[in-house]
């Protein structure tokens, strides 16, 4: 069942604040692991939960059924598990609580939904379909992971390296050609491993910019 509204695209910063995740089978383990990878204080409840879960730095586990109205203690949770019943009842505390929830291929009971992603350190693509087909959003991170490679992120180091330098130097950096630069041939220059002319180039672009 696809989401009817438009999506809101968003990025949420989790580290530090605590996450929910109801279930303990393989998706639920995914889910913990990723939220944990990105700081979060991960809560894992289910009445058996995967060894490897367990492992996992900042997930704590709780082994026990979920408690109607615990996920008020949450900033964020995910319901995984195999019992549709629970997963519901898990979006329905979310909702009176406040507590954003997205159940696991279940968009009726999301009040958020995980696109598929393709992360390189700071660099992140995502695709999403608004749940009506998982299959494509899938095949589109499987295409993109082989093109984004290391290259992008020293891309990636340049641009950002150029933009601080700017902002020292007290010059604004909204209204400069970033895309001209980008479509000059930027990329390929990284590739062969040609950074200093790389540089240069980024640099040429903005100056004839602010011209």
């Amino acid at each position: 069942m696809p989401v009817e509204a438009p999506l809101y695209p968003v990025n949420l910063v989790v580290a530090g604040r605590r996450c929910l995740v109801v279930g303990g089978g393989r998706v639920a383990a995914q889910k913990a692991t990723e939220l944990a990878a990105c700081g979060a204080e991960v809560h894992v409840v289910a009445p058996r939960i995967d060894a490897g879960t367990a492992a996992v730095d900042g997930v704590v586990c709780h082994t026990r059924t979920y408690e109607a109205g615990e996920v008020s203690g949450y900033r964020l949770a995910i319901a995984a598990t195999d019992d549709p019943a629970v997963n519901r009842q898990v979006f329905l505390d979310g909702e009176a609580a406040g507590v954003w929830v997205n159940s696991a291929d279940d968009p009726a009971n999301c009040a958020f939904t995980l696109p598929s992603r393709v992360r390189r350190g700071d660099l992140l693509v995502t695709f999403s379909t608004g749940g009506r087909s998982p299959a494509l959003a899938t095949w589109l991170r499987r295409r993109f992971s082989e093109e984004i490679g290391p290259e992008y992120l020293t891309l990636m180091d340049l641009l950002a390296e150029e933009r601080a330098r700017l902002r020292r130097e007290g010059v604004p950096t909204e209204g400069l050609d970033w895309q001209g630069a980008l479509d000059s041939g930027m990329l390929e220059l990284v590739r062969e491993g040609r950074l200093a002319e790389a540089k240069e180039r980024l640099q040429a672009c903005l100056s004839s910019s602010s011209d």
